[in-house]
């Protein structure tokens, strides 16, 4: 008769070998729950004191033994004596003996499909109570899900609550077929296994009818479906595919087990470690694998942890690495000698306490480990005790692992007789000795390839990317320190070559390109600026109190030196710029004076708060002030040639960043106490001759400064305007709303920075004593001190989006036919935008929006639109005006907006008078009941200035902010990239990688791989182990490509 114990009667079904890590947790748990279980309700406690007095404990639980065939199972003797007090009522105790017999026989059902676990060939069984196994773990992982225990995918799967199970009545284990079911549940795999939905198990309390108990006294078989044709098809599918997985698993098996026998062999320590059967106690087997080395499983001897926390010898790992790769043998993590690190103290006494027997055959003693090397010393002549001894009796660590100061000691003799060798033979020259030596070596253990990357870096030719294209690889895909990190490190073991540079090559490469590099020097010195040149990134409140506004002074604002970030600017296009004096036929010797353009952008960014993170309270929203170098000129034959000209003044590629803030842009003081610096060094420039080496030749360079992207708030805040609901309109002119609304055309530009100050000197002193209405009349708006000297022009981005803004009323005002009721309540006006918003999402699908921007303008401002809205207009005359009104504005848009529009939309730009206007005669007319007496801003600049600007300037698309406006996603992009705790090295971060994004030396190499990618290149499809990457042939072209 066999006889089978219960996994809950502290017994396992399983070797402590291939035991899963979560049974002894689901067997702790099953005890607690029946010992939750077996408690009474205080009524029934004190009714049945006396029968449950004798009733067995957990551990005391009668051994229940299974008979095969049609007999019953019959209850034995228990493994532990009972106490003599309780053997007569536990004997006589038949329910509770029923219920052991019970619950015994719901250890081999599942919980879930009440199959029962013989059927399983394995016997494999998952505890209810419990965390997922490690396979599902890695699934739940991939597929993001959150559930970590079995009653959570349990109910997420089969609509089961088991959290509320009493092991009394429910099996605490389910099947190996139900783990499958809900493996591929989150797999997504096709499904081999089904679950009837109808067939899910309810479970009852014992009964003397009890179907379980009678079904296995009886040796029936549990109800099954009656089985048709596909079915045993499919059964039969089902077990040749399990078949084929049994092979598999097989053939892995022998696979891993004849890896193991080759590092054994490697290893080939037989002779110098000692074996665990040396242990003078008998210790688990978990334990004694704990304290072994995983490649020669003999006893740790100067133990060494890798990354992934595996422990091996050191003379193991190491001639394993060698030999097998860079990688752990145990779990195949990437694994370099230089990673290998000493276990931690603790581990390390309890390894040194073990005790071990001598293996000399005339003793017997027994002594700790780390007393060994001291007791084998006196058994010299015995063969049989080995471990070799050092010096100190310290376990000698490998050369790789040492300190720096420790490796010069060790190598101390053989470096004197290489320097010997190099200044008898080689002049000297230490180093080509020391490579040559280890090509050498290279070249005896036919290790090719690393041979050959060694002689092209002697060649001066590297075999991996230099530094700058990784600088470029890194920049412009957003990668911070560590995720670029974890890139290099890859790629270095995957290929075993050095693909990508080290950090630390990478800001070697930084610093050539950010401002404080290059020497330089100014004729005459710069007023009230320092001549020192090697100034980077400082803060933007230096010199001021502790805090502002309870913030951090150091956490506020970063900045260039203006005159550094210029120079830096520059030597980034000296390739631009020699080039274009060759393609102008001019002299490379040429020294100037060159003509330097630079545009002026500031602009706020909104609200830029952080949701995360820690550190100071910093504010919320920030500003940019930036400039693009538009072009370069030279006097030349008394002409003026054009060097270098920007193609694409409005992109953020070429908006080189300059001050960096964390201030609100309406906030007056502290804008004026970060700005004036930049102020002051500007006007100190303007009056000065840069003097810069470029080409190996000092050459001299004047800078002209034009402050033209701004928008219409900020100009008004930096040259002292009144706000734009002021009376006067216009920044430009000195008109009124009244004037400009009576005269839509005919005006010119009045107002310039001199002018500005001189006004507000007037309002400051009132020389005339006038009163305040008269004194407003005649400084014309002027209410602040002009700090920033700006150009007068119209920002072409900002002038887009007004303008949309105040057609969208009119399609508003034109849905409720305002010309027939101009007094329409608030609430009908909402109606008419609602309708307006609805019909547009229908036919022209724009979504809604709360303040106008950049792309609905630009979807909104077309002929469809106007032919949507019409549909909602039921006057025919009204469809006519605004098809007309929005013809001429279409008409007239390509001329502020093209950065050059003479060639461009020469047409246009000539019918630009008459086609305004014709736009200013239909608001007067057609809209008289929205112009009568008032115009916005915007209406009037495009009205009457935009000829007079491109007359004096040739354009306004190419001064405008678009490329400050766009980046504004960059300052987010980098900020999210260089989250750190101090607010103060994030800030200095953001600005540093804005600056090198908009680099053109590093924009080369991101062309010249965009280039590649265009014209059909592509990685190897055919990459071996020994190049994965396949990128083995693209490297070897690099230097035809210019890196």
């Amino acid at each position: 008769m066999d006889s089978s114990l219960p996994p809950t009667l502290g017994l396992s079904s399983a070797p402590d070998e291939i035991q899963h890590p979560h049974i002894k947790f689901s067997e702790w748990k099953f005890k607690l729950f029946r010992v939750r279980s077996l408690e009474k309700a205080p009524e029934e406690a004190q009714k049945e004191k006396d029968s449950c007095e004798g009733k067995p404990s957990l551990e005391k639980s009668p051994v229940i033994l299974d008979k095969l065939g049609a007999q019953q199972s019959v209850l034995t003797q228990p493994a532990l004596k009972p106490h003599p007090k309780f053997s007569k009522k536990f004997l006589d105790d038949d329910k509770a003996r029923e219920k052991a017999v019970h619950q015994a026989n719901l250890r081999h059902l599942c919980r879930i499909c009440g199959n029962s676990f013989k059927t399983d060939e394995y016997n494999r069984r998952y505890p209810v109570h419990g965390p997922v196994d490690a396979k599902t773990q890695v699934l739940l992982r991939k597929k993001e899900k959150r559930a970590t225990s079995w009653p959570d995918l349990i109910a997420r799967v089969f609509r089961i609550d088991v959290k509320a199970d009493v092991d009394s009545i429910h099996p605490t284990e389910f099947c190996h077929n139900c783990w499958s079911i809900m493996h591929r549940k989150f797999s997504g795999a096709p499904r081999e296994v089904y679950f009837p939905r109808n067939a899910i198990m309810e479970w009852c309390p014992h009964t003397p009818s009890c179907d379980i108990c009678q079904m296995v006294c009886r040796g029936l078989k549990r109800k099954r479906h009656h089985p048709n044709v596909q079915a045993s098809k499919k059964f039969k599918t089902l077990l040749v595919r399990a078949k084929q997985a049994r092979q598999r698993k097989r053939r892995a098996q022998a696979k891993i087990s004849n890896r193991r026998e080759v590092m054994k062999k490697i290893a080939s320590c037989g002779k110098i470690h000692l074996s665990t059967k040396l242990l003078a106690v008998d210790f688990p087997t978990h334990f004694v694998k704990a304290i072994s080395c995983q490649i020669c499983e003999h006893i740790l001897a100067d133990p060494v942890e890798t990354t992934c926390k595996h422990v091996f010898c050191r003379i193991c790992i190491l001639r394993c690495l060698k030999v097998m790769g860079s990688y752990c043998p145990s779990c195949r993590y990437p694994c370099f000698p230089t990673d290998l690190e000493s276990p931690v103290k603790s581990f390390l006494s309890v390894l040194n306490s073990l005790m071990v027997k001598c293996p000399a055959k005339e003793c017997n003693e027994e002594v700790s480990l780390e007393k060994y090397n001291q007791h084998v010393s006196s058994h010299k002549e015995s063969k049989e005790t080995f471990v070799h001894i050092n010096k100190g009796g310290r376990p000698r660590q490998h050369l790789l692992s040492l300190t720096r100061r420790a490796q010069k000691h060790r190598l101390r003799e053989l470096k004197m007789q290489v320097k010997a060798f190099a200044d008898k033979e080689e002049g000297g020259d230490v180093k080509s000795v020391c490579l040559t030596l280890f090509l050498l070596a290279l070249r005896a253990r036919n290790e090719h390839r690393q041979a050959d990357e060694l002689e092209a870096i002697m060649q001066g030719r590297g075999s991996g990317l230099q530094p700058a294209v990784c600088l470029a690889i890194r920049i412009n895909t957003f990668l911070s320190c560590s995720q670029y990190h974890k890139m290099y490190r890859t790629v270095k073991a995957i290929t075993g070559r050095q693909i990508f540079q080290p950090l630390h090559a990478l800001r070697n490469a930084e610093k050539i390109l950010l401002p404080g590099y290059h020497p330089f020097e100014w004729q005459p010195p710069l007023k009230n600026v320092s001549s020192s040149t090697d100034v980077g990134i400082i803060d933007g409140l230096s010199g001021l109190s502790s805090s502002v506004d309870d913030y951090p002074v150091d956490t506020i604002a970063k900045r260039f030196r203006y005159d550094a970030a210029l120079v830096s600017a520059l030597m980034d296009m000296e390739e631009d710029i020699l080039e274009g004096m060759r393609a102008q036929d001019l002299d490379d010797y040429l020294n100037g004076p060159f003509t330097v353009v630079v545009k002026e952008s500031c602009d706020g960014m909104g609200d830029v708060s952080e949701k995360h993170g820690s550190g100071p309270a910093v504010p919320e929203k920030a500003v940019r002030f930036s400039f693009t170098i538009m072009r370069i000129t030279i006097v030349h034959s008394s002409q003026n040639v054009k060097v270098f000209e920007e193609a694409k003044p409005n992109s953020e590629l070429c908006c080189k960043p300059l001050c960096l803030m964390l201030a609100d842009e309406s906030d007056h003081e502290t804008l004026t106490a970060i700005l004036s610096p930049l102020i002051a060094e500007r006007e100190a420039m303007k009056s000065s001759e840069l003097l810069l080496e470029m080409g190996g030749i000092p050459r001299t360079f004047r800078f002209l400064f034009r402050g033209t992207g701004y928008d219409e708030k900020l100009v008004r805040e930096v040259e002292g305007l009144e706000a734009s609901g002021s009376v006067y309109i216009c920044t430009l002119c000195d008109a009124t709303r009244l004037e400009a609304s009576q005269n839509l055309v005919f005006h010119s530009i009045t107002r310039s920075h001199t002018e500005n100050l001189e006004r507000y000197e007037v309002w400051r002193s009132n020389p005339y004593h006038e009163s305040v209405e008269e004194l407003r009349d005649r400084v014309k708006g002027v209410s602040a001190k002009p700090f920033i000297e700006t150009v007068p022009s119209i920002d072409a981005l900002h002038c887009d989006i007004g303008n949309a803004a105040e057609f969208y009323k009119i399609f508003q005002l034109e849905i409720g036919e305002v010309y027939k009721n101009p007094n329409a309540s608030k609430e009908e006006r909402k109606r008419w935008q609602a309708t307006l918003d609805k019909h547009l999402r229908k036919k022209m699908n724009l979504k809604p929006i709360m303040r106008m921007n950049g792309n609905f303008a630009r979807k909104l401002m077309t002929k469809e639109t106007v032919e949507a809205v019409c549909e909602l207009i039921p006057s025919t005359e009204r469809h006519e005006a605004l098809r007309e009104l929005m013809d001429l504005y279409l008409k007239m848009k390509p001329v502020w907006r093209s950065t050059c529009p003479a060639e461009e939309c020469p047409d246009s730009l000539c019918q630009y008078s008459f086609n305004s206007q014709r736009f200013a005669e239909l608001l007067s007319t057609k809209f008289k009941y929205r112009y009568e007496g008032k115009i916005t801003n915007y209406f009037h600049k495009t009205l009457a200035h935009v000829p007079e600007i491109i007359e004096r300037d040739g354009s306004i698309g190419a001064w405008a902010s678009e490329g400050n406006e766009s980046g504004n996603k960059l300052f987010r992009r980098f900020r999210k990239m260089n989250a750190r705790q101090s607010k103060c090295y994030e800030m200095e971060d953001v600005l540093k990688h804005h600056w090198l994004y908009t680099s053109k030396y590093l924009q080369k190499f991101m062309n010249a791989h965009n280039t590649l990618k265009n014209c059909g290149f592509h990685m190897s499809s055919n990459a071996t182990l020994a190049d994965p990457l396949g990128i083995e042939d693209s490297l070897e072209s690099q230097d035809s490509m210019e890196f």
